[in-house]
């Protein structure tokens, strides 16, 4: 896996805690690593986070996700909040802060991206009606290119005024 010339790996959360993995991400591989939370404990994620700070990488290399497991997951177990929650533990101590969305529709992503999210992770299908755990969850390509598009617009307008 390290040898794929890329910039980034993400780490699901079954995996997340396999810290021989983890040990070959951060000794050996060179680029960020993103570590999805969605079956992860609190006392997990710090654990995560600590191993990354040990060689001092935390900083430099280490995104993690807020995320609810699940295909798709209810708005109401969304906790949206969780990521104002990671900020306030880890600012300082990590990279980046991320969300993988499994909910239905886009309007969550954006409320993602306005709390922080610099990074936003969805899944995507040729068609939400094939079979299988996720595909219902996904954004097809329409979707897709309306969620680029608002989150775009989003960054646009999360400015202050120029004049009174």
């Amino acid at each position: 896996m390290i040898q794929i010339p890329c910039d980034y790996l993400k780490v699901p959360s079954a995996c997340n805690n396999h810290f021989d993995m983890l040990k070959v991400l951060r000794d050996e591989y060179k680029g960020e690593v993103h570590v999805s939370t969605g079956m992860t404990t609190k006392q997990e994620i710090e654990d995560v986070v600590k191993f990354f700070e040990e060689t001092g990488q935390a900083k430099s290399r280490l995104v993690v996700y807020n995320c609810t497991s699940g295909y798709p997951v209810p708005f109401k177990d969304v906790c949206m909040l969780e990521l104002v929650r990671l900020q306030e533990q880890y600012r300082g101590r990590i990279k980046d802060f991320a969300f993988s969305g499994h909910h239905l529709g886009i309007a969550i992503d954006v409320a993602a991206y306005t709390l922080g999210a610099v990074w936003i992770e969805r899944h995507f299908t040729k068609d939400r009606t094939w079979k299988g755990t996720d595909h219902a969850a996904s954004l097809e390509v329409p979707g897709l290119a309306k969620l680029c598009r608002d989150l775009t617009s989003t960054y646009e307008a999360l400015t202050l005024k120029q004049t009174d």
